[in-house]
């Protein structure tokens, strides 16, 4: 166990509440539903690795990325389980998608020729999922183009069809309407596969909102991210279950002054005293992903108390006002986002503040912070470089 954190800010992050969460959201889809665990974004900054091996532990069966090198990340690490990539392939990309063992979301006939040629040159049969697009405006394949393209597929060899999904672009709004015209624009196209003879193993729609509010969008699996992670799926509507967030965002006070009437903090002088006034320095900035639009609006946690921001947010350190805790002092420690005592800033906290949505609050916390994970009493660092552990899916 570690006896002090090694570095000025860091993140300390809750295992048994990833745990925790995955438990909950695989009790309320029940065992006939499996759970894709999403870990894009550094598994939206708490750390792919650690928290996929948690997920998994608790009852997810499979990962979801963005990106090849983020799958690729995964398989280095050792983890086994099926890894899903939902960026469209690239052609170019079909080899590394082989050798590592990866499960491509293809929308490209040249993508799906290129990764059927690698695949047999492989020697492999690598499963694959088709996304279509039913409303949400970004990747995938309209309604109409499915049809054709699967039957393509089949018959290329070294590919296996196995999942077919759509994603939500209003599941989180109290609203249910555009997400039901989406839900049944699905069906509809997996009703036409079937006539058609094509039916597919996996089928996927549920974000973390859909996986709580639609049933109906379960399907064989769903495919939970910011849920994970403790955090609310909406501002509009509770989660029907508990969530613990998994995520404390520290720092510790590097100095304590008076600040005299008339002078300022920061650049641009946006804060003037107007009386004396007790500041304190904290080493967290914009390069940490604390953002900069919480200018003299955001607030942390010193002592138990909230200590609201003076001046501007730099690159590297912010000032708060600590006039009413007076017993503050160097080496205090500073609690960004999480509980201190019985005050807690939430991930939905800071984002009300900074006028934008929790999943960025996390996601933006950038690599110089350190990770630090928790399990029971313990805390430690991240493990082993990933590249020290091989994949039995790499092809050498």
């Amino acid at each position: 166990m570690l006896t002090k954190a090694p570095s000025l800010t860091w993140a300390e992050v809750d295992l048994e509440a990833i745990a925790a969460n995955t438990r909950a959201v695989k009790r309320w889809v029940g065992d006939r539903v499996e759970v894709i665990a999403v870990v894009k974004a550094n598994a939206y900054g708490h750390g792919a690795v650690p928290v996929a091996r948690a997920a998994l532990s608790a009852g997810a069966s499979r990962l979801a990325v963005h990106r090849i090198a983020e799958g690729i990340a995964l398989r280095r690490a050792g983890l086994e389980a099926p890894i899903l990539v939902m960026a469209p392939l690239l052609p170019e990309e079909a080899p590394e998608a082989v050798r590592w063992g990866l499960t491509p979301t293809l929308s490209m006939p040249e993508a799906a020729q290129a990764l059927s040629a690698a695949a047999r040159a492989a020697g492999r049969i690598l499963p694959v999922h088709v996304e279509v697009d039913t409303g949400m405006g970004r990747a995938g394949l309209l309604p109409a183009e499915v049809l054709p393209f699967l039957r393509a597929l089949q018959d290329m060899d070294g590919l296996s069809l196995e999942g077919l999904y759509t994603h939500f672009a209003t599941a989180d709004e109290s609203d249910p309407s555009f997400a039901m015209r989406q839900l049944r624009r699905f069906e509809e196209v997996i009703g036409t596969l079937e006539a058609a003879g094509i039916r597919i193993p996996l089928r996927h729609a549920a974000n973390s909102a859909a996986t709580m509010r639609f049933r109906a969008a379960h399907f064989e699996a769903v495919r939970p991210g910011l849920a994970l992670y403790g955090m609310r799926p909406s501002r509009e509507w509770d989660p029907p279950f508990p969530l613990r967030p998994a995520l404390t965002l520290k720092s510790r006070v590097i100095r304590v002054w008076t600040l005299a009437p008339g002078e300022s903090v920061g650049y641009g002088r946006t804060f003037v005293a107007h009386r004396e006034a007790r500041m304190a320095l904290v080493p967290i900035g914009y390069g940490d992903g604390y953002l900069r639009v919480l200018s003299n609006r955001g607030a942390v946690l010193i002592r138990g108390q909230r200590a609201p921001i003076r001046g501007r947010v730099s690159m590297d350190q912010i000032v708060v006002e600590v006039t009413g805790i007076p017993e503050v002092r160097v080496g205090d420690e500073v609690v960004i986002l999480g509980r201190q005592g019985s005050e807690e800033i939430r991930a939905e906290d800071l984002a009300e503040w900074a006028g934008t949505i929790n999943y960025e609050i996390t996601t933006l916390i950038s690599p110089r912070v350190p990770r630090l994970y928790r399990s029971g009493e313990t805390l430690r660092p991240e493990g082993a470089p990933a590249e020290a552990a091989p994949s039995p899916f790499a092809i050498p």
